[in-house]
């Protein structure tokens, strides 16, 4: 897992506070494009400083129907710049705890779920700015994330996951773009969440999502 220095600066970035507004994250002019291709070279740029997650904290809190939130645990954060324009962001973090649908598709025991856990890495925060349209942009930054993030993750942590996850809200969305993209759809969460108690769903339902970063990954994980 994580060294203990790594969780502190992750810790520590993510506790950040995003409540300032700057004219570095003002709504920009309205751009459409045909597709990925016509906005020319897609680039994930890596967070690495102070005053980068400063402001991607404050276009997730001013522009995602979530809002910002301190992240758990080892994360990366991008930014999605086309030609040289930010046209998107990225967040990833700790997996989810538990998650029926995962667990069952992985087939690990609890004790390797505890054991291995730190392989599997969730999609937190996808935004596309509000001011950009272009058919096939999220599929294309999600397919050009899962062929860079693992080696990114083992550059700043010291291992490569095995898997990414994410969780889409059923109401809200279809997940058309991670299915675009390859990802597999697992089923539904109960809407209980993490901290029930009394085992009411009073939480929105969503869709589980997996991307095999190694086509090997239950060897690992179930090892």
């Amino acid at each position: 897992m994580a060294c203990c220095n790594c969780r502190r600066r992750a810790t520590a970035i993510t506790t950040e506070n995003p409540g300032t507004r700057t004219a570095q994250a003002e709504p920009d002019a309205l751009l459409r494009a045909d597709g990925p291709r016509s906005l020319g070279t897609l680039q994930l740029h890596l967070v690495s400083h102070r005053a980068e997650s400063q402001l991607h904290n404050e276009h997730i809190d001013r522009y995602h129907y979530l809002g910002y939130q301190p992240l758990p645990g080892a994360q990366l954060r991008y930014f999605v710049r086309a030609g040289g324009r930010l046209v998107a962001l990225l967040s990833f973090a700790a997996a989810a705890w538990k998650t029926q649908p995962r667990d069952h598709y992985i087939g690990w025991t609890p004790a390797q779920r505890q054991e291995h856990l730190h392989r599997v890495v969730n999609n937190a925060r996808f935004l596309i700015l509000p001011w950009i349209e272009c058919k096939n942009l999220a599929s294309s930054i999600l397919a050009r994330a899962a062929r860079q993030i693992a080696a990114d993750w083992q550059l700043q942590y010291g291992y490569r996951p095995l898997l990414l996850e994410t969780f889409v809200e059923q109401e809200r969305f279809r997940g058309t773009a991670y299915q675009a993209a390859n990802w597999i759809c697992l089923g539904q969460t109960t809407g209980r969440g993490k901290l029930d108690v009394h085992h009411q769903a009073l939480l929105p339902i969503k869709t589980v999502w997996l991307y095999p970063l190694d086509r090997h990954f239950r060897r690992v994980l179930c090892g």
